[in-house]
């Protein structure tokens, strides 16, 4: 029996844009700024943030010193937060609607700087909090790991209290599900265009 749906942020129920990131910092110069962002995990000091191995002021003096110019904290944070576009009104209103039927949590590859600005504010659209929409959430830059490594799931189960077998884990990519699968996550690939809440009502949920 399925009691719990977990789910995946950036490309499942926020929509993002890495070239408007990349446009942004090549904006602030930052040197060769594409070869940082992947397409589902970043890279030099964008991955060590979202792994949690250095801190928020870390990062700026990095970026600073890679950028050689005067930019801000501000700065660099709103390129970064460029990636973000946001969420669609109705996936914050279906998240509601299945947070009657089941436990909801997330469990996001991301980083502390998008996660107490943008995605914050994102989840007030309809005057609430994201707390209001979760059960629990678990993110990679306090899991210190990020997916696919099965010990961000480890920490998931652990830190939220479920059962994998109890568990659908919806996410965009399929490398992360297939880490999920092997631990006995039920799985769900929510890809390019489709919306979460179509895919659980086709499978009946």
């Amino acid at each position: 029996m399925i009691k719990n749906l977990l789910f995946d942020l950036g490309g499942v129920i926020m929509d993002i844009e890495k070239e408007r990131c990349v446009a942004s910092f090549q904006c602030l110069g930052l040197p060769d700024a594409a070869s940082y962002f992947g397409d589902y995990s970043q890279k030099g000091p964008f991955m060590l943030l979202e792994e949690g191995v250095i801190t928020a002021d870390d990062f700026h003096r990095t970026l600073r010193e890679a950028i050689g110019g005067q930019v801000t904290d501000s700065q660099i944070d709103d390129a970064f937060c460029d990636f973000l576009i946001g969420i669609p009104a109705e996936r914050l209103a279906q998240l509601r609607e299945l947070r009657k039927k089941y436990n909801i949590y997330l469990l996001s590859n991301t980083n502390s700087i998008m996660w107490h600005s943008k995605i914050k504010d994102e989840f007030k659209k309809e005057g609430r909090e994201r707390e209001d929409y979760f059960d629990g959430m678990v993110t990679s830059f306090e899991a210190k790991s990020m997916k696919p490594d099965e010990r961000i799931f480890g920490y998931a189960v652990e830190t939220l209290g479920i059962k994998p077998e109890e568990t659908i884990f919806l996410d965009d990519s399929q490398r992360n599900l297939d880490a999920a699968g092997r631990l006995g996550f039920k799985t769900l690939l929510v890809s390019p265009g489709e919306e979460f809440y179509a895919l659980l009502t086709a499978e009946g949920l």
